[in-house]
């Protein structure tokens, strides 16, 4: 029973005229044979193999067991974090992950937008090497005294974030933000800069970049770009919380951590997830849909903390007196 499910839901994962049977030997690494005894049940599969394949083809394996409560969840979870090639390894299993959502049938994803949605910050720019830095000064013990002039993400590392960031614009996507979402990054940039560790001039250019990246979501809204829902709340507190949903699943991604996420497809969860989703939606202001003068409100509100950071660096420039 486990093991014919767990099939059927790689199957449905594949492109169409792909054959499962070669998917599952270049997965497992083992022959046509081998694999053509697993797929038609003559052989069962390890539990090694089935975590293998899980997650080759990002499949929640909680979801094939009942579960005797409905109070219990069980979840998996990303990968720790500690270096820069951890960092680099979640940017590429997130990238597959987001490859397989792409080439679902009837995808969409939700995103409740407590900060500037990741891959949004992954152009490969000055705000892209910034966000590494404070994601691996808070999780890389070897960071702890590192100025951010003397960091260098690897070439490696950039490429793999370029990437993740290219292929979020491909999928179809309804995000809910509120104007306190910038806030997180705009204090991370004024925590670095009062702590000695970020330079002026880097810091107003990172303000200056954050201020391109709303003009950017400002213009997809603007054009009402196919694929691409923008909300404004400002009654309920985004978690980002992502929901995403295809034609044969849910999936829920829970942050625990600073980029690590409990993930978990068990139909009841994400059901309750969805309705929750739904709520907020429904206290939300559709911006694609609203008049100009709502858009300018909602994004001149961002523009204006973007705005007083620069006024309050450039202060701190001018009351300089060495």
């Amino acid at each position: 029973m486990f093991q014919q499910e767990f099939l059927n839901r790689i199957r449905k994962r594949l492109p169409a005229n792909t054959s499962l049977i070669e998917e599952i030997a270049e997965a497992l690494d083992i022959s046509y044979d081998a694999a053509h005894r697993r797929t038609s049940l003559k052989s069962k599969l390890s539990l090694e193999e089935s975590m293998q394949l899980a997650r080759r083809f990002h499949i929640s394996l909680d979801g094939l067991h009942d579960v005797s409560s409905q109070d219990i969840v069980a979840v998996q979870k990303t990968a720790s974090i500690r270096s820069e090639e951890d960092l680099q390894k979640y940017f590429e299993r997130s990238y597959i992950s987001l490859s397989s959502l792409k080439a679902s049938e009837e995808s969409h994803l939700l995103y409740s937008a407590k900060d500037i949605p990741l891959f949004y910050l992954l152009e490969g720019n000055l705000l892209t090497r910034f966000k590494c830095y404070v994601w691996l000064k808070l999780l890389d013990p070897t960071f702890s005294n590192k100025k951010f002039s003397h960091y260098h993400p690897s070439l490696p590392l950039l490429t793999a974030a370029k990437e993740l960031g290219g292929i979020y614009g491909d999928l179809t996507i309804s995000e809910i933000w509120d104007v306190t979402t910038v806030n997180s990054t705009l204090k991370q940039i004024h925590f670095y800069f009062e702590a000695g560790l970020l330079e002026i001039e880097d810091a107003l250019v990172l303000c200056s970049q954050i201020e391109e990246l709303i003009t950017n979501l400002s213009q997809k809204v603007s054009k009402s770009r196919h694929g691409f829902q923008l909300y404004y709340n400002e009654l309920l507190l985004m978690n980002n919380q992502v929901l995403v949903q295809t034609k044969s699943q849910q999936s829920l991604y829970v942050p625990f951590s600073m980029l690590s996420y409990y993930l978990t497809s068990d139909s009841s969860m994400c059901e309750q997830a969805n309705d929750y989703f739904q709520k907020q939606l429904e206290h939300s202001k559709l911006l694609n849909t609203a008049g100009e003068k709502e858009q300018n409100t909602f994004f001149n509100k961002m523009y204006s903390k973007i705005e007083a950071l620069k006024q309050l660096l450039s202060a701190y420039q001018v009351l300089d007196f060495e």
